[in-house]
């Protein structure tokens, strides 16, 4: 378990970091800047960097609402949620530390005024989208990204294709919501960056846990009993996770 945990841990850390880090530092560079379109690729690429890294030691959650679906999913022991969990979120404020340490190295940089790569809604919402088309938003993308989670890693899914296609569908997730949530699907990313930005987004926190976990399950239960095959509950100390084939 212990190594499970340090495996999401640096997931996390390593999806926060390359994703926010290069909404924060990069995005919006005078003349060279990466856009939506880089800050998209960059999550996606993340995850499928870090998935090929991690998925035979942890599964390669990286994400409460993922931990949340795959139990409801029947892929994931619910006593071991909590501490997936704990791992994720305190990866995911390790990274943000980190970016602002660097960012802070730029004169004039403030993380309340910037934003720092936070999700918001309303007037916090990078094109001003109201709480419930927020909430539209992240659930139904959080439960999508479920349904390929579970699916890419089905036992009838082709082997070893897995990371890149949760990898691929992150992007698009990204490239669909950034301009109304600045994408969430992840409570832990959420909660890292809203920690330093530390006005508004505090506030708004409790909508970037509360929908992508009940998205998260609704995918799982979809898939579970939908789409998917029975699983053994014995199989559960084997592949316990997402990216190992249930």
């Amino acid at each position: 378990m212990f190594k499970r945990l340090c495996a999401e841990f640096f997931g996390t850390f390593w999806l926060v970091l390359g994703g926010c880090g290069s909404a924060v530092l990069a995005a919006t560079f005078p003349g060279l800047g990466i856009g939506f379109l880089g800050v998209a690729f960059a999550f996606g690429l993340t995850v499928v960097t870090m998935a090929y890294a991690c998925a035979g030691i942890s599964g390669a959650h990286f994400n409460p609402a993922v931990t949340v679906g795959l139990f409801a999913g029947g892929r994931f022991d619910g006593k071991d949620v909590l501490p997936y969990i704990v791992s994720q979120v305190i990866g995911a404020i390790g990274a943000a530390a980190v970016i602002y340490v660097i960012a802070s190295g730029k004169p004039g940089f403030d993380a309340a005024a910037s934003g720092f790569a936070s999700n918001g809604y309303g007037e916090h919402s990078p094109g001003g989208y109201s709480l419930q088309a927020c909430m539209v938003c992240e659930f139904v993308l959080t439960a999508m990204f479920l349904l390929v989670i579970h699916g890419a890693t089905d036992r009838r899914a082709p082997a070893g294709f897995g990371p890149l296609a949760i990898g691929l569908t992150l992007t698009l997730i990204h490239l669909i919501s950034i301009p109304v949530t600045n994408t969430s699907v992840n409570p832990a990313r959420s909660t890292g960056v809203a920690l330093f930005q530390g006005t508004w987004a505090i506030q708004q926190l409790w909508m970037f846990w509360v929908v992508p976990l009940i998205g998260g399950a609704a995918g799982g239960l979809v898939f579970r009993h939908l789409l998917g095959e029975d699983v053994p509950k014995s199989s559960l100390s084997v592949a316990p996770s997402g990216l190992g084939n249930a």
